[in-house]
């Protein structure tokens, strides 16, 4: 009778403890690796670190280094929990680094640090989405894998709560702080995710079965709306603190705007997760690219506090539902076999993301028709994003249609 009774919390208890890897591995990864920079490169330029065009270029470093991570991450398809480790370690030790970096530091120093976190951040989320995806597919919980990406929003907002708290603080002793949370987060994940075994070539087969593959062309349409949505995102992602630091420079007002982008990232997944499990993961993703759209246009219209704040709301509650919808699309397409898939949407996500900032520095300080490079920037953003909804939207749920039998 007891065995009966205990045998169902074993799988439970498995399932929790992927489902708690995943969080953490991209809350430390994604939240303080890839994003902390973004609330704390006001305060470095407040400290007299680095100036506005240092910032850019470290921001850029760190997008190149995301792009070749994203490159390289099928290195790993055979064994993506050591892939997982090893970005994981990678982040706290690249963190940590950041420390020492101050205005006298070599001039490619700190953009080396950056590079190299963003190369572990996409091996992490690669390697997370992989590995956590298909050990709950192969548990029969494939619904849960909703829930791992909650971890970018509560890792962004986590980070953006301490260097908020610690706003008056020196940026060195936050970027410490940071990276004594990375390690411990690391240590979390790996003391979990030890004994979870590698997912059953059979789980695969039997997936492979259920759905049929999209050819080619769609996924490179895949790949490129991914591409779009990294474009889209990347300019309030990146400027909104900086925006909200010239209307306020109190870093209690303006470091308020990235906490806010973190907590809706987080709760959006969570809402997503609990009440759309089952959705087609093609028109949440539509949805999310929409209301990003919206909040890319509002400083367009209207620059002042509050609607950054919304527009922070707006871009952090839609930009992780659609990472998770186009990275479990990706997985649903490839069963046998995701992480080349999600690599290159990675890929061109980082590709993306590096030409908003690039874009914004090519058009220079002037303005145009009343916008500046920042708004012209983001004026392409909404349109694009506006159109890759409409495709997405329309064109259904490819994954979900039945497989021709053998």
């Amino acid at each position: 009778m007891s065995t009966t009774h205990l045998t169902p919390a074993r799988p439970l208890r498995g399932n929790r403890r992927t489902v708690g890897s995943g969080l953490v591995a991209l809350a430390i990864a994604m939240g303080i690796g890839r994003f902390a920079f973004t609330p704390l490169m006001p305060l470095m330029v407040r400290d007299g670190t680095l100036d506005g065009a240092a910032g850019a270029e470290w921001a850029a470093a760190n997008y190149v280094g995301y792009l070749a991570g994203a490159l390289t991450a099928p290195w790993f398809a055979g064994d993506p929990r050591r892939g997982l480790w090893l970005s994981l370690l990678g982040v706290s030790v690249t963190t940590l680094a950041m420390a020492g970096v101050d205005a006298g530091s070599p001039a490619l120093l700190g953009a080396g640090l950056r590079a190299a976190a963003g190369v572990f951040s996409a091996w992490a989320l690669v390697c997370a989405s992989g590995w956590c995806l298909a050990e709950l597919a192969r548990r029969g919980a494939g619904h849960l894998g909703a829930w791992i990406y909650t971890g970018v929003g509560v890792g962004i907002a986590l980070a953006g709560l301490l260097t908020w708290l610690g706003g008056r603080q020196r940026a060195d002793r936050l970027w410490l702080e940071l990276g004594l949370v990375a390690g411990a987060g690391a240590l979390l994940v790996w003391q979990q995710s030890r004994g979870q075994g590698a997912p059953a070539a059979g789980a695969s087969a039997r997936e492979a079965v259920a759905v049929a593959p999209p050819g080619r062309t769609a996924q490179l349409a895949l790949v490129l709306c991914y591409g779009t949505f990294g474009f889209g995102y990347i300019v309030p992602a990146t400027f909104l603190p900086a925006m909200a630091r010239a209307l306020a420079p109190d870093p209690l007002v303006f470091g308020l705007t990235w906490p806010l982008f973190g907590l809706a990232a987080a709760l959006s997944v969570a809402a997503v997760a609990r009440w759309l499990a089952h959705g087609s993961r093609r028109r949440i993703w539509a949805l999310a690219q929409g209301i990003m759209a919206l909040g890319t246009a509002l400083p367009l219209v209207v620059r002042t506090l509050p609607a950054i704040a919304v527009s922070a709301v707006l871009v952090g509650g839609t930009f992780m539902v659609a990472t998770m919808a186009g990275l479990q699309l990706a997985r649903q397409a490839r069963p046998d076999d995701p992480t080349p898939l999600l690599a290159r949407m990675t890929a061109a996500f980082a590709a993306g993301q590096i030409a908003g900032p690039l874009l914004v520095r090519a058009l220079g300080p002037g303005r145009w028709a009343g916008w500046d490079a920042l708004g012209w920037t983001g004026a392409l953003a909404t349109l694009l994003l506006v159109v890759t909804a409409l495709w997405l939207w329309r064109g259904g749920d490819p994954s979900a249609r039945p497989a021709r039998p053998a």
